[in-house]
C-alpha cells in the first residue's frame, strides 16, 4: 500500500498573489494588529486591510483577535459584521455579502489537501457568502462553499456543501433542518 511522502510536496502552481515582501509585510502587520486584542479600533482594521487590498464596503464592524491569510483576497458587502477569533483562510478569493454576520470563532478555509496523492498536493477554491448569511459561533465553512441568501450556519457546524438560500444548517457534516423565517419589526 502507498504512503504519503510528504518530501515530494509541491504547492505548484498556486500563488497567493503579492510580492514577497507584500506576503511578509502582511504577516507582521496581521499579527501585530489584527490578532490582538490591544487595537479596539474596527475602522484601524478595516482601513489596513483596504490598505492590503481587500474590498470592504460602507460600515463594517471588525472584532479584535481575527487572522486574514491574505487581504487581497478578501471581499466584503456593507454592514457585516466579523466576530472575534474569525479565521479568515484566503488563499483564494473569499467573497462575503452584505449584512453577514460571522460570529466569534468562525473559520472559513480555502485551502486543503489532496490525500489520494501521495505528495498530499495543495487543493484551494473560493468561498461566496452571499447577503444576510449568518456563520454562527465555531462554525467551520470548507473551500468550494457558496452559502447562498439567508442562509444560517448553527454554532460548531461544519459546511461541506452549499447552503441553500434561507435554509438553517446544523451539525457535522451540515445538513438542513429547517427554513429561516425572518420577521420584520
Amino acid at each position: 500500500m502507498a504512503k504519503t511522502d510528504l518530501s515530494t510536496y509541491n504547492n505548484h502552481p498556486y500563488h497567493p498573489g503579492g510580492t514577497a515582501l507584500k506576503r511578509v509585510t502582511w504577516y507582521y502587520l496581521n499579527a501585530f494588529f489584527l490578532k490582538t486584542s490591544l487595537i479596539p479600533s474596527s475602522k484601524f482594521r478595516v482601513a489596513l486591510l483596504r490598505l492590503f487590498g481587500a474590498r470592504i464596503g460602507k460600515n463594517v464592524t471588525i472584532k479584535p483577535c481575527i487572522n486574514i491569510k491574505y487581504p487581497w483576497n478578501l471581499s466584503i458587502g456593507d454592514e457585516t459584521w466579523i466576530g472575534e477569533n474569525v479565521w479568515i483562510d484566503s488563499l483564494v478569493m473569499i467573497t462575503i455579502g452584505a449584512h453577514v454576520c460571522l460570529s466569534q470563532g468562525a473559520v472559513l478555509l480555502t485551502g486543503s489537501h489532496d490525500y489520494k496523492k501521495s505528495s498530499f498536493d495543495l487543493i484551494t477554491k473560493g468561498i461566496i457568502l452571499e447577503d444576510g448569511v449568518w456563520i454562527g459561533a465555531g462554525a467551520m465553512v470548507n473551500l468550494g462553499i457558496t452559502a447562498a441568501s439567508h442562509a444560517v450556519l448553527t454554532s460548531g457546524s461544519v459546511a461541506t456543501k452549499n447552503l441553500e438560500a434561507y435554509g438553517i444548517y446544523q451539525g457535522n457534516p451540515a445538513v438542513k433542518v429547517r427554513e429561516r423565517k425572518i420577521e420584520t419589526t
